[in-house]
């Protein structure tokens, strides 16, 4: 399909800065990619019928990685 329609995991490398530029980059549409990236990994890893813990272990490692990227000049001095 057009390249403003294809998924980011689509497009050829050489693609990328013509795919960029289709993008919507207004709070709008960078809440809209927030959220449609939510509903995404929702379904992939936490609504699932047989779930495990590999959903919520992501969700809580990238909130360490977060908070220590966040405190690392308190934590390091």
């Amino acid at each position: 399909g057009p390249l403003s329609e294809r998924r980011l995991m689509d497009v050829r490398l050489g693609e990328l800065p013509a795919w960029l530029a289709t993008c919507d980059f207004s709070p709008q549409g960078l809440l809209g990619g927030v959220q449609k990236a939510w509903s995404s990994y929702y379904d992939k890893y936490i609504n699932v019928k047989r779930g495990g813990p590999a959903g919520v272990s992501m969700l809580l490692a990238g909130y360490c990685l977060l908070s220590y990227g966040w405190n690392y000049q308190h934590i390091s001095k």
